[in-house]
């Protein structure tokens, strides 16, 4: 799914109402795909009636009230505060203002205690501002969202959290904190850089009837992943495969005193489908590694000893490299004596991305590279970034098109770019996944993904979405306070499922 900019958006709805497109039709569609987009959000919560939109002038706040018509309809109890005078209003919000009215919502232009609303409501519709806002939110909007996010109920934003700059992803003083936000026609980048992830919770998508090719016309900044876009990239199965057909992968990771990155990555591995794992690691660490899983084969390689480690690398269908190898000479030398010479898909991940950063190697011909925020500003050779924006994913992409490799940027939601692709959103994960170890269980998973037969590019996209997914069921469980990295592997066989389901 594209991903645009406020202005283009607006760019390709004025087209669409330039060539016959009523505005009326798109407020009543967005409006009755936020209402049951809201009473499904109500009904999985378990979330009382009382509802509170917080509208103001513009056709957001249009969207709002045509919402609690409809779900004034299904039974719920619904208050507007008007933040502005009616006078002052958009037509369209003026006509579902008047409409919601009539249908029996109840209106009022004094603000509310923060400390009465859990006790008067059960869900607030923030339908204040839409995705042209910029600057910072002044009074009475910044007591007003002030106020909201420190009631404790849950927020639902239509469109746009308020105070969000839908371009830059920059939050300048208050900003509504969704739970949710749906997000009417295609999603807008600044969800996804700065600040943006942290406001914007789950997101919704509402279709507002807006036509194809104006959607084939509007000019993208990046893409989202989708559900469907993912499930159509999982591996397929036959009946009759062995296990050299489901996917041989050979990892080299490991240091004496360091083996909980390899078998991290060794087992997710194996968990995501790989039908064989070989583990090569340095002589002296079999007691180390004694107690890994039953079906994980391990290879000692002594000191120096490229001539093993390329012989058994070479013969896999995918392979991981760098988990847990240390930064040392010998770590160093390795990296060194090895990689240019790995004749299959490697991914690359942890010290051996702090070494490539520091040395001049050259990379396997099939490369996936998965550094976090700091691992990327250090491949580039610049100070790490307090934030992501469009400047830095676009260095990242021109390093991908430089280094003819597919690269992750881990993170809170994680990016992709590949040689001639648009640059990939990820809006799986939950913060529980910021636990040592999580990045080595993606490294697994892509390895496995990639000896099963997909591309670097199809491994990459569907590797973080299931990678996410899992962590989000593991989060269910157990909380995102309480995750290691091994529980994002347990989930896995239930993130499987739900895609496939």
């Amino acid at each position: 799914m594209k991903i645009v900019t406020p202005k283009e958006m607006a760019r390709i709805e004025s087209l669409a109402y330039d060539e016959g497109a009523k505005e009326e039709v798109f407020m009543e569609n967005a409006g009755l795909g936020v209402a049951t987009k809201i009473d499904r959000f109500c009904k999985d919560v378990a979330i009382e009636n009382k509802i509170l939109l917080l509208c103001a002038k513009g056709n957001n706040s249009g969207d709002a009230y045509v919402a609690g018509v409809h779900l004034l309809s299904w039974g719920y109890s619904v208050t507007a505060i008007q933040i502005v005078p009616w006078e002052d209003c958009s037509p369209l919000c003026k006509k579902n203002h008047d409409r919601f009215l009539s249908a029996g919502g109840y209106i009022t232009q004094k603000l509310i205690e923060p400390h009465l609303l859990a006790n008067r409501f059960d869900l607030i519709v923030d339908g204040m501002f839409g995705t042209g806002f910029k600057g910072e939110a002044k009074e009475p909007y910044h007591s007003i969202i002030k106020g909201a996010n420190e009631s404790s109920l849950p927020i639902i934003a239509i469109d746009i959290p308020s105070g969000l700059n839908g371009e830059t992803g920059v939050v300048t003083g208050q900003a509504i904190k969704a739970a949710q936000t749906i997000f009417l026609g295609l999603p807008k980048q600044g969800f996804f850089l700065a600040d943006g992830w942290n406001y914007v919770g789950l997101l919704e998508h509402v279709f507002v009837g807006l036509d194809q090719k104006y959607i084939d016309e509007a000019q993208a900044s990046a893409s989202l992943i989708t559900p469907d876009h993912a499930a159509n990239l999982r591996p397929r199965l036959v009946r009759n495969r062995h296990k050299y057909q489901a996917g041989y992968v050979m990892g080299v990771g490991g240091s004496p005193g360091m083996p909980g990155a390899a078998l991290l990555a060794s087992l997710s591995a194996l968990k995501a489908g790989a039908g064989m794992m070989r583990l090569l690691h340095p002589e002296g660490m079999q007691v180390e590694l004694s107690a890994s899983p039953y079906e994980l084969i391990k290879i000692a390689y002594r000191q120096g000893d490229t001539k093993t480690v390329l012989e058994n690398i070479n013969k896999a269908g995918a392979s991981f490299f760098g988990p847990g190898i240390g930064r040392d000479e010998h770590a160093v030398e390795l990296c060194k004596s090895v990689l240019p010479h790995v004749e299959c898909p490697c991914v690359i991940d942890a010290d051996a991305l702090s070494i490539l950063s520091e040395e001049k190697i050259d990379l396997p011909k099939e490369t996936l590279m998965t550094p976090h925020c700091g691992e990327m500003a250090r491949l580039l050779g610049e100070p790490s970034p307090k934030s992501i924006d469009n400047d830095f994913l676009e260095r990242c992409q021109k390093f991908a098109d430089q280094k003819n490799v597919t690269l992750i940027l881990k993170g809170g939601p994680s990016w992709i770019f590949h040689p001639g692709k648009p640059m990939l959103v990820n809006p799986t994960g939950t913060p529980g996944m910021a636990t040592a170890g999580s990045g080595d269980v993606l490294t697994g998973i892509l390895a496995a993904l990639i000896s099963q037969g997909l591309t670097l590019h199809e491994a990459a996209i569907f590797g973080v979405y299931l990678h996410g997914l899992a962590g989000e069921i593991a989060a269910l469980d157990l909380t995102p306070y309480c995750m290691l990295a091994s529980d994002i592997i347990e989930a896995l066989p239930k993130a499987y499922w739900e895609i496939l389901e």
